[in-house]
């Protein structure tokens, strides 16, 4: 095992190191420019679609709103509570602002994928639209190069689906579980089962059924978090300016040691920044693109401009409260138990404590409920790569052993579970990165095509 996981870090090293993380800074910043920057251009626009009653309605299975809904169930999670604690524990305040920066390149990556799921696309023998990196690498790739776009079809969609039962289950009800036991001595054992049933209630509906509840429980748990944060925020309003200031001063020169803070070097600000902003939003690794290709559209850039408002909600605005919070009530700086930095979801509580009573409470639950919708939308994201790997028919063993998963990973300790799940997480990046830069030229063609369209007189169309 010693042996099993000195090798699990090394392949780590690489897919969540310097290269993995270049790759998609890379690929971002290409994105963004054959766009013309159209993502930061259309924020506002983008948020008018998700709203917009009156557009026509395509075939698909979920709502667009809904399918954001699933996209962001499965991507705002614990990243988003501890992920930015530790970036800001390693990296210093200067980490956020890498965070951000990786966060909007990322949303041209994020519209990327979600063109491309929805314009190659399959309807499914049970009448359902199926999509994602493995059918548009498969169809769209493979149009051109049929060996390379069925190879890394096939590579995405194992990564994919032994990624979803690491980083989408084990990580998630474990963190729920030793949570709750912390906080209300509720077993681990109880927690477990109560998950299991409820998981089981919903993911047996499929992705009407994920997407429904997606679309009521987000929405509540992301305003609740966000007027939590924002309170506190609030009582230190006088703060603010200076923990801005903070970030963009430790962007570019270290953060000296004070308080529990060791001290970061620039670099590492940059290092944590990315990988901990990436790791939140996703953008790259594709997951997303699977919810979005059973929106109910007939326009893949419609699509993907509802898309691209996942990362900037995940990074630009729930991170960045996280972050505020952590900065203003000086819980940075912090010292713990044993006299050190406080780091993870420990900080996060104690930025909220410190300022409000019953504050680590509110990080408990939000916690909890993050968990919980990330369980929700990672099976929807493994179940479409078991399909793809295996057929429809035996869905209903995937969705049973999904179950049954959340029972076992609850009561058991995940480290070598989640080492083994984020490799194969940040691998999932690779073939799909391939993929987006390849079928590029066609998500500029189609954009470009759409906004003129948009832009002619309402009677020459």
């Amino acid at each position: 095992m010693d042996r099993l996981s000195a090798i699990i870090d090394s392949v780590n090293a690489f897919a969540w190191g310097a290269p993995m993380l270049g790759m998609l800074g890379v690929t971002g910043v290409l994105l963004t420019l054959g766009l013309g920057f159209m993502p930061w251009r259309r924020v506002g626009y983008g948020f008018r679609l998700l709203f917009d009653r009156s557009g026509p309605v395509g075939a698909g299975e979920v709502t667009p709103f809904n399918a954001l809904m699933t996209a962001l169930a499965a991507t705002v999670g614990t990243g988003n509570i501890a992920g930015v604690a530790t970036a800001i524990a390693l990296g210093g305040p200067g980490a956020v602002f890498y965070m951000w920066l990786i966060a909007l390149f990322g949303m041209a990556t994020k519209y990327t994928e979600a063109v491309c799921a929805v314009t190659y696309r399959e309807v499914d023998k049970a009448g359902m639209h199926v999509g994602g990196p493995m059918y548009y690498l498969r169809n769209g790739v493979g149009a051109f190069a049929p060996g390379l776009g069925r190879w890394l079809g096939l590579a995405f969609a194992v990564f994919g689906a032994a990624a979803a039962f690491g980083i989408g289950n084990a990580v998630q009800v474990n963190s729920l579980a030793a949570a709750l036991n912390d906080s209300f001595a509720i077993p681990g054992w109880l927690t477990g089962a109560v998950v299991a049933a409820l998981v089981g209630l919903v993911v047996i509906g499929g992705i009407r059924r994920i997407g429904e509840l997606a679309g009521r429980l987000v929405p509540a748990m992301v305003v609740l978090y966000l007027g939590a944060a924002l309170l506190i925020i609030v009582i230190n309003i006088g703060e603010v300016p200076a923990a801005i200031g903070l970030i963009f001063t430790h962007a570019f020169t270290p953060a000296a040691a004070t308080g529990g803070f060791a001290g970061a070097a620039v670099a590492a600000a940059v290092r944590f920044g990315v990988a901990r902003g990436v790791f939140s939003n996703e953008s790259g690794l594709g997951s997303a693109a699977i919810a979005h290709a059973a929106a109910q559209t007939n326009s893949p850039v419609r699509q993907g401009l509802v898309a691209m408002l996942g990362t900037f909600i995940d990074t630009l605005v729930v991170c960045t409260m996280t972050a505020l919070v952590i900065l203003t009530s000086g819980a940075w700086a912090m010292t713990g138990a044993d006299g050190g930095g406080l780091t993870g979801a420990v900080l996060t509580s104690t930025g909220f404590d410190s300022s409000i009573a019953g504050g680590r409470y509110i990080v408990t639950v939000a916690l909890a409920i993050f968990a919980f919708t990330t369980l929700l939308g990672w099976s929807y994201y493994g179940e479409r790569c078991w399909q793809y790997l295996f057929s429809e028919k035996s869905l209903l063993v995937y969705r049973a052993l999904w179950v049954l998963a959340a029972v076992t990973f609850a009561n058991v300790r995940v480290d070598f579970v989640w080492n083994l799940a984020d490799t194969l997480n940040g691998l999932m990046a690779v073939p799909n990165l391939v993929g987006l830069l390849l079928l590029a030229p066609m998500v500029f063609r189609v954009t470009r095509e759409y906004f003129e369209a948009e832009h002619k007189p309402r009677a020459t169309r």
